[in-house]
């Protein structure tokens, strides 16, 4: 109950990048309950415990969204008119990353595969791993890729639908995969410079870790920013349906707002794949 009620959207909203820092809070609490409670599935729990502390604080959100909706206007109004809740989720989903990959770094070897494992699993790739697969930088890795976002993108849809503001736990599950993906990175690097200088130095080892977070959030920053607005569309169409008659003027407003915003997420989703294939392996 305390955790749910840290964070005020309306105030929040003003200040987004301090969700930044509870989202940091409230994986590391997550992690350290499962590693002492459920340590057998540690892996699935933490994601599930951050998830639940976020449910009040995701689910006010929502409402809020939907009370606000204005009628369609344009794309770019959809966005100013949701801009401030999609960045208070990138946010909340950045502390998430940086939380879950600093301690895949900074725990010990056996106990981050131990947290970690099940997560490491779904990497299909260990040099080249993406959060959903691997670019290989053909038009056949664009098309697995763009295809696999899109099914993610869906289910995210779905999941918002039926079960509201328990959309985050695919986005915290994500955050948990892209943790460990740059925790492997930056473990990988920091042994190859050891390997070769003896010791890494505290700036490269800083320097490592920058590069493995701009890695996988070089385009992923777009892919997570697609899947919160269809888990924002989803959300509200959920709810609008709770509270509104299907006939209702209201009902369609939402539902015309939502589905211009499913169809942007998808055409963020398209620019991510471009930037995963052709860009992110010119720059890693």
């Amino acid at each position: 109950m305390v955790l749910e009620l840290l964070i005020n959207p309306a105030k929040v909203e003003r200040k987004p990048w301090e969700v930044f820092f509870i989202g940091l809070v409230y994986s590391s609490i997550a992690i350290v309950f499962s590693m002492y409670v459920f340590k057998d599935y540690i892996g699935i729990v933490m994601v599930f415990l951050t998830t639940l502390a976020c449910i009040y604080f995701v689910h006010k959100m929502l409402r809020a969204e939907e009370r606000q909706d204005q009628p369609v206007r344009s794309e770019l109004h959809i966005l100013k008119e949701h801009g401030k809740a999609l960045s208070v989720l990138m946010f909340l989903f950045l502390g998430f990353v940086v939380a879950f990959s600093l301690w895949h770094i900074l725990l010990p070897a056996d106990t981050s595969q131990q947290v970690f494992g099940i997560q490491e699993r779904t990497i299909q790739c260990i040099n080249h791993a993406g959060v959903e697969g691997c670019a290989s930088g053909t038009q056949a890795a664009f098309g697995r890729i763009f295809a696999n976002n899109v099914k993610v993108l869906l289910f995210t849809l779905t999941f918002a639908f039926f079960y509201g503001a328990g959309s985050i736990f695919i986005l915290a599950w994500n955050a948990a995969v892209v943790g460990t993906a740059v925790g492997l990175f930056v473990r990988n690097s920091i042994s190859a410079i050891a390997g070769t200088l003896g010791l890494p130095s505290i700036a490269q080892y800083f320097g490592v870790y920058s590069a493995g977070i701009m890695r996988y959030m070089t385009h992923g920053s777009f892919e997570i920013l697609a899947y919160f607005m269809a888990a924002l569309a989803g959300g509200i169409i959920s709810i609008a349906v709770a509270s509104h008659d299907f006939r209702s003027a209201q009902f369609r407003k939402v539902l015309y707002d939502s589905v211009d915003l499913i169809a942007l997420s998808v055409g963020v989703l398209f620019l991510a794949a471009i930037i995963e294939v052709y860009i992110t392996p010119l720059l890693f």
